[in-house]
């Protein structure tokens, strides 16, 4: 794997001046749409397949994993800000609605009302904060993809420790009753099993190196 993944500031040549690795041109709007859409397919489908779809339960923190982190970590380095975190959103959405209607994700439909705009507050801008590092050497392109991690697990936390705290929004037995604020932060606190993503980090490197060499550019913006 290359030493500098995301500068390209030491990228040479290996062959005649036109093979050289460059940057695409600024694509026309339709080009950034149909990106959008087949990137937000993927993100998707790879928010669909957790663990749990293969018939293999397995215990937290591993039931926590979807393959999307792997994708969206890499179209965030490769495509444009616009693309990249677009994509994540409608894609997240889109796998998330899924889950929750198709493959039983949460106990009731209701929990949509906060799962799927959690999943776009907490994944979408994740999408900005490794762009900014997607310039940078390979370890700090990492650093930056952990920080988008934390920030991930940090929004979910968030917003379950309020829901949990305040509201019964998410009790399916009977009495219901909020849980109260030391109750809705220990039941929040199994959301830092979102911090597993980081094992996805290897995965998105290998993705952008393959992109790079298949299409012999460092970024497609």
């Amino acid at each position: 794997m290359a030493d500098n993944i995301g500068s390209t500031a030491k990228i040479e040549s290996t062959g005649p001046e036109t093979n050289a690795v460059r940057t695409s041109p600024s694509p026309r709007p339709v080009l950034d749409l149909a990106r959008i859409g087949a990137f937000s397919a993927l993100i998707a489908v790879g928010t669909i397949l957790s663990n749990g779809l293969f018939g293999i339960p397995l215990p937290p923190p591993l039931s926590e994993i979807t393959i999307a982190p792997a994708f969206y970590m890499a179209i965030a380095v490769l495509f444009s800000r616009k693309v990249s975190f677009w994509a994540t959103a409608v894609g997240s959405a889109i796998g998330e609605t899924v889950n929750i209607f198709f493959f039983g994700g949460a106990p009731a439909a209701a929990f949509a009302l906060t799962y799927v705009p959690g999943i776009i507050l907490a994944r979408a801008p994740e999408t900005l904060i490794i762009y900014k590092f997607r310039q940078s050497t390979t370890r700090l392109l990492a650093l930056g993809m952990v920080v988008a991690t934390v920030y991930e697990t940090l929004v979910f936390f968030v917003i379950d420790w309020f829901v949990y705290s305040f509201t019964a929004f998410y009790c399916t037995g009977s009495p219901c009753s909020s849980s109260g604020f030391t109750g809705g932060f220990l039941l929040a606190s199994f959301d830092f099993a979102t911090l597993i993503d980081v094992v996805w980090i290897p995965v998105s490197f290998a993705l952008v190196v393959a992109a790079r060499r298949a299409y012999n550019r460092a970024f497609f913006d």
